[in-house]
């Protein structure tokens, strides 16, 4: 073996190495971000102690002791929500060797098809919530919800818990699945009810002296929505626009360059700070009003304020998603990956 053949191998060895660990951490991004939202859920959802009050409880890291003691059992559901973390990065890593003559342009392909996959969802969860409660705030105000559905379940339909669990979270399971089904998405179409949405109220006051509150709630509804759930889409299809006088001349690999930086330093902290500061507490941002499911003041108006504070959690995750995805795109294009995808709108038309 000459020398020649002997230096491309070890090239060869190292490109295989970096490339290993460069998917093992940009995959635990992802894997920590599902461990924080599982304990997210059995923390505050489940009343399990979370990882914070069970370092408390045992004093590590200089931690102050919690006010209450934990009650039997309480720290093993606290090692479990550690184990949590585990579990992940331990399936990604196996994940990786298992597959480790994969280029990093396959990963990133999938991490935005899971994007994709969880805006569709996204998607169908608002259009079919914002038509059902819209019927039902519309029968209700006026006075005919008792004559369809009777006054027992009348009164309950007026309770947002009730309204939350046994019709918007049915009808996001319904949403996941036709979002499994159908792999296309316009993103113009919830636009376009968003314009009549507010068509409707323009006509309606003016023409026939008739609003209610349902009818703003709608719109403000569907344009959060529409606002936040394209956001990843657009990155993927470089549609974002770039306020720069440099990066457009810039070579192919300056442009990696960049992106891999921007994605490193500014975007994925920037979807971290909105998931961590969002939910760090019951009393933060995004879980007190998911976990109350808040309404707004008026009376007979959509029961969806609540999910509206969840939009941010859907937009920090799929932006997360897809700028990892990004991220490994990027980085394929400095390693000299062949076949780099060029921006497209497939799953979206």
């Amino acid at each position: 073996m000459t020398a020649t053949t002997m230096g491309d191998t070890r090239s060869d060895n190292t490109g295989h190495t970096g490339a290993i660990i460069i998917r093992i951490l940009a995959l635990s991004i992802i894997a920590i971000c599902v461990g924080f939202l599982i304990n997210n859920y059995l923390t505050f959802w489940r009343d399990w102690p979370g990882i914070g009050n069970l370092f408390s409880h045992l004093g590590w890291f200089g931690a102050t002791p919690p006010r209450r003691p934990f009650e039997d059992g309480a720290a093993t559901l606290g090692f479990l929500q550690i184990a949590v973390y585990l579990v992940l990065i331990i399936g990604v890593i196996a994940y990786v060797m298992r597959t480790a003559g994969q280029p990093l342009m396959v990963d990133s392909e999938r991490l935005s098809g899971i994007a994709a996959f969880i805006i569709r969802a996204a998607f169908w969860s608002v259009l079919l919530i914002g038509i059902v409660d819209t019927v039902i705030s519309f029968l209700r105000v006026e006075g005919l919800l008792a004559g369809v559905v009777g006054e027992k379940l009348t009164t309950e339909l007026g309770l947002s818990r009730f309204r939350g669990a046994y019709v918007h979270y049915p009808l996001i399971l319904v949403s996941i699945v036709i979002a499994y089904f159908t792999r296309t998405l316009g993103f113009a179409w919830l636009a376009l009810l968003v314009v009549i949405a507010e068509l409707q109220i323009v006509i309606a006051r003016f023409i026939f002296s008739y609003e209610q509150a349902f009818m703003g709630d709608l719109v403000r509804f569907w344009y959060a929505a529409l606002f936040l759930f394209a956001s990843a889409y657009t990155l993927t299809a470089e549609g974002h626009v770039r306020v720069d006088v440099l990066y457009a001349g810039f070579s192919d690999r300056a442009k990696a360059w960049a992106n891999t930086i921007g994605c490193l330093a500014l975007g994925i902290p920037l979807c971290w700070v909105i998931l961590t500061m969002g939910m760090a507490g019951q009393a933060s941002v995004i879980n007190s009003p998911l976990l109350s499911f808040e309404t707004s003041q008026s009376g007979f108006g959509l029961y969806v304020k609540y999910l509206m504070a969840g939009f941010l959690a859907v937009f920090a995750i799929s932006m997360m998603v897809q700028f990892t995805a990004y991220l490994l795109s990027n980085i394929a294009e400095l390693r000299g990956e062949p076949g780099k995808p060029k921006p497209s709108t497939e799953n979206t038309h």
